[in-house]
């Protein structure tokens, strides 16, 4: 059986060792989600010549927007707040290429994290740029001091929506490492979960044959959780069927 080929978008990163080149880099838990869900991974470089990019996606069966570092604002049409981490454009420009075509090609998707507000700006909306200054009164959604595996609060899924298909409906718990979050939905997107202080965690387009975000980290939790494997399950098996 051929596996469908999976993208998804790495970083950048510097070694530690002298001289300290740069590299390309992706979680490994991303990795062993995809190759659990019967998918072939590939690490797509976040800095490629359009073309380049491309001529990786025609090939792609299905698309993993991976988590990482804050959206420069420009992207969505406001000025920077002054607590942006990590920001990286050319990174943005080339993840923000990779889901206005999968949207638009009906590529199979699936957004964690940095990923679902990448798929929210290419759609069109915009972020929370800082959860804590912009809405007082929120739960920690940076727990940074805190395993990435612990429980951090639970999102409560929309019923009947294509997450609950996947992960079931009602509360479900789940890990968190974010500052920021959607705020505006772009058009084409509906929300499918939201945390018990309101902040939106899941996000899904209806007319797509898979296009799934997510706010928190289930590529981390797949060993003991079997909802969070069907995650990726549903991925593969939409690109299979592609």
């Amino acid at each position: 059986m051929t596996l469908p080929l999976i993208g998804i978008t790495g970083r950048v990163e510097q070694a530690v060792r002298p001289p300290n080149p740069l590299l390309h880099a992706v979680a490994q838990s991303y990795v062993r989600a995809v190759e659990l869900g019967q998918g072939a991974p590939l690490i797509i470089p976040p800095h490629l010549e359009q073309d380049h990019l491309r001529a990786i996606f025609e090939r792609l069966d299905g698309l993993l927007l991976s988590g990482g570092g804050d959206i420069e604002p420009a992207f969505f049409g406001e000025p920077s707040s002054g607590l942006l981490w990590q920001v990286d454009g050319q990174r943005d420009r080339t993840e923000l290429a990779l889901a206005r075509w999968a949207l638009a090609e009906k590529l199979p998707l699936l957004a964690i994290c940095r990923g679902i507000q990448v798929l929210n700006v290419a759609a069109g909306g915009t972020l929370i740029q800082d959860i804590p200054t912009q809405m007082p009164g929120a739960l920690a959604h940076n727990a940074v001091l805190r395993p990435l595996e612990q429980i951090a609060h639970t999102v409560e899924i929309v019923a009947g929506s294509r997450l609950a298909g996947l992960v079931g409906d009602g509360k479900v718990e789940v890990n968190s490492a974010h500052h920021q979050a959607v705020k505006s939905v772009g058009p084409g997107l509906v929300i499918s979960a939201r945390a018990p202080d309101g902040i939106i965690e899941g996000l899904e387009a209806s007319n797509h044959p898979f296009c799934v975000g997510v706010q928190w980290h289930p590529e981390v939790l797949v060993a003991d959780r079997p909802e969070m494997r069907r995650l990726f399950e549903g991925l593969v098996e939409a690109a299979r069927n592609r």
